[in-house]
């Protein structure tokens, strides 16, 4: 089975952060600017205290009627997210996203931020694998 290395591999380890102290509308305006769902929510030295999602804000913003220039993303992230190593299993990591309802998990290695998965990245992970296979069966059936 593939793991999220083999993700990072194809995708990158490009993660964009933001700071915890940031407002809401700096973080809005950088997941537009990116066309991202999620940041990883980092503190000047280099600590992931969270993440920031379209979610987080639809729910801790628009509905409590808060202000997006005036609310912190610390006030409404998700804090303690869940992580996974590269070496997790792409099997796994759907198990966890649908176990806690989430859409992107933050990627460790020994403790350092190495990248982000979202649940888009898995699925082109799997139709490639599938169309990878289907298309070495097809060659086989005409040799």
């Amino acid at each position: 089975m593939d793991t999220v290395r083999d993700i990072l591999q194809v995708k990158g380890n490009l993660v964009y952060t933001i700071s915890p102290d940031s407002c809401v509308y700096e973080a809005l305006e950088t997941l537009e600017e990116r066309n991202l769902g999620a940041l990883v929510v980092v503190d000047d030295a280099g600590h992931v205290g969270g993440i920031f999602t379209e979610r987080d804000y639809a729910r801790k913003v628009i509905l409590k009627g808060r202000s997006s220039k005036e609310t912190i993303v610390q006030d409404i992230m998700t804090e303690n997210p869940v992580f996974v190593s590269p070496d997790t299993k792409i099997e796994n990591c759907m198990q966890l996203m649908t176990q806690h309802f989430i859409r992107h998990l933050p990627v460790c290695d020994d403790g350092k931020l190495a990248g982000i998965v979202s649940i888009g990245d898995i699925v082109k992970h799997i139709i490639n694998q599938k169309d990878y296979i289907i298309e070495n069966l097809e060659h086989y059936i005409r040799s």
